[in-house]
């Protein structure tokens, strides 16, 4: 697929340039040409005029409004010579002229040539039509001032480049199985029209940013051999009243006329917003007009526009108005989700086909450690193993490098200019191995790969790397507090070492925090509140990848009881993070010892030391009485 190539300028674009040429050059010849053709007598001072008439040395004189001419005696009977002066307000000039003899009169009004008069008639109108001229050739282009009701979308051609076909898609089977047959539509509608089959008008993509929507899109188009035009939804918004809505006329108008062919419209939450949400002050607003505007388009398809289909991506589906979603528009949606292990292992194949991998590259175990990660993010990965690869000066990239990548993904870029003081240092030290042995012993958590003191991103000053095992989509109570523990791992080693606690736990806390709020008010795990949802219904975000809601209204109570509960499941993994860790005290100082020698402790040596961990004794049973 190729951008459409440029039109040429169109012949009254063309005329426009000839004529603003031509207009340029009768104006230059209506200022320059009078000058340099007609006569050119030479210039006397006024006070030299006057002393040459009381002299008698001169013979006849033209007076006009705006110059004075007048010529010599001549002794040899030749005509004599003429000067021009340029006249001032003086009533004793004819008097003088008068009383020394001397012919004069009044020159009369200067006449305009065939060509003066031709420039004054014809120049004027077409300095207009150049002008004019001019803004319609400007408005053939997308930021033309004539062109802010066209449609800017973006023509896709199939072309001699490499087209994007599903074979490019990793990751998203069955949103492809999906996709197959919207292609087999376009390639072959008679097969479905004969049965009397309505293939969808619309079908929206539905995921989280990065999982591929406009790459599915553009890989229908490939496929189906289509034409395909791809534009975003903010580019139908405008300050002005009713652009919008043109443009949507115009997107779908040229879309008929290239039909079969497909509309892509990414973001479609720009436009499409529930016109119930607040976000629309009245009939005149612009995003509703185009909305509704969109909407009549897809409604108003005949039979002979049905091969025109409309994908649509966005990350927040629930926002969309219903009118929108309905049978008849966008009929069907598409889950577009971050792939499993397997769809990783696919999508890091495809990405590094470009890249030259050592034989070490082990891509499953790449896969394995990049639980969560969508297409955007795996593809980046490649890009920093290369980057990196070729920054150590390495021929093929090596699976060190893209070790490496994936911390820089999740924890940031390393801060190596960040020096800490040697009891800072050691206080981070055993902050991080505190989060590494309880995490070592938490039921269901993630395993803990590597533990380094070197800070990195933005603001931490170590950290702890845990990834998981297997992709995992339920998590039960007890695997969520030790979750908790684990966070409160750092602060716990911080009380037991050094009887005191810093600064450095406040995001540890407040991930915790939220994490049994949770907990209590949206999973139903408080056995004193039931299995009740004190949240607003809603996730603001797709997936639930955004914060929490704020509570719904609860009585003061109830409320207070939420507050108790969530503070006991705190307080009880926080407790149990400082029984594990006194359990190992001497693991503890021995890991610490060897992470501020190293910095860094990492792969089988950290296996062997967490090894060693042992589980803290059960509390006792309180004594009957």
């Amino acid at each position: 697929m190729s951008i459409k190539d440029t039109p040429k300028p169109s012949p009254s674009r063309l005329v426009g340039n000839i004529l603003l040429g031509v207009s340029g050059l009768f104006l230059l010849a209506n200022l320059f040409l009078p000058g340099l053709l007609g006569p050119r007598p030479t210039a006397a001072p006024y006070s030299l005029f006057i002393h040459q008439v009381q002299e008698g040395e001169v013979s006849q004189v033209s007076v006009g409004q705006n110059q004075i001419l007048y010529q010599l005696k001549s002794e040899n009977g030749e005509p004599g010579q003429v000067l021009s002066t340029t006249p001032i307000f003086d009533l004793e000039l004819p008097k003088l002229l008068e009383s020394k003899g001397i012919e004069f009169a009044a020159a009369p009004p200067p006449k305009n040539g065939w060509f003066t008069s031709l420039l004054g008639w014809v120049v004027p109108p077409l300095i207009f039509v150049a002008i004019w001229r001019f803004f319609i050739a400007r408005g053939d282009g997308q930021q033309g001032v004539l062109s802010i009701g066209k449609s800017k979308a973006k023509v896709y051609v199939e072309g001699e480049s490499a087209k994007v076909t599903f074979a490019d898609v990793a990751g998203v089977e069955e949103a492809k199985a999906e996709l197959v047959e919207i292609v087999d539509f376009l390639k072959s509608p008679v097969r479905f029209t004969d049965i009397g089959a309505r293939i969808p008008k619309g079908v929206l993509l539905v995921g989280p940013p990065g999982t591929g929507k406009t790459l599915l899109a553009k890989a229908v188009a490939g496929e189906a051999g289509v034409p395909f035009f791809s534009i975003s939804g903010s580019e139908f918004v405008e300050m002005f009243v009713g652009v919008g809505s043109s443009r949507v006329r115009d997107l779908f108008e040229q879309a008929k006329k290239q039909a079969p062919c497909i509309i892509f419209i990414d973001e479609l939450d720009a436009i499409g917003k529930s016109r119930n949400s607040g976000g629309f002050y009245g009939g005149n607003d612009e995003r509703e007009q185009t909305l509704n505007q969109l909407l009549t388009e897809m409604d108003g398809f005949a039979a002979g526009d049905a091969t025109v289909i409309v994908l649509a991506a966005t990350n927040r589906p629930e926002s969309l108005d219903a009118a929108l979603l309905r049978p008849g528009r966008f009929d069907r949606q598409v889950l577009v989700d971050r792939p499993d292990l397997s769809g990783r292992e696919a999508i890091l194949k495809i990405h590094s086909q470009t890249v030259k991998l050592g034989k070490d590259v082990d891509l499953k175990a790449i896969a394995t450690r990049t639980p969560g990660f969508a297409g955007a993010d795996l593809a980046n990965l490649v890009n920093e193993a290369a980057l990196l690869a070729a920054r150590n000066h390495r021929l093929t990239v090596a699976q060190e490098d893209f070790a490496e990548a994936i911390e820089r993904v999740v924890a940031g870029l390393e801060k190596k200019s960040r020096v800490l003081n040697e009891t800072e240092k050691k206080i981070v030290a055993y902050h991080e191995v505190g989060h590494a042995i309880v995490g070592a012993m938490t039921t269901g958590s993630n395993r803990v790969e590597k533990i380094s003191i070197v800070p990195r991103g933005m603001a931490a000053l170590g950290y702890t790397l845990q990834l998981p095992t297997e992709d995992r989509f339920l998590k039960d109570e007890t695997e969520l507090r030790g979750e908790i523990a684990t966070l409160l791992g750092g602060r716990s080693a911080e009380e037991i070492v050094f009887g005191s606690i810093t600064t450095g736990a406040a995001n540890d806390l407040q991930r915790a925090t939220d994490l049994a709020e949770r907990m209590v008010t949206a999973y139903g795990m408080s056995k004193v509140l039931g299995p009740l949802a004190y949240q607003q219904g809603q996730q603001p975000m797709f997936l639930g990848s955004g914060s929490p809601d704020p509570r719904r209204a609860v009585s003061e109570e109830t409320s207070r009881a939420i507050d108790r509960e969530v503070k006991e499941i705190v307080e009880s993994a926080h407790e149990r993070a400082i029984a594990l860790l006194k359990n190992n005290r001497d693991l503890l100082e021995t890991i610490t010892a060897q992470l501020l020698e190293t910095e860094v402790i990492e792969g089988e040596t950290l296996y062997e030391l967490l090894g060693q961990v042992k589980a803290a004794p059960e509390p006792a049973e309180p004594a009957l009485v």
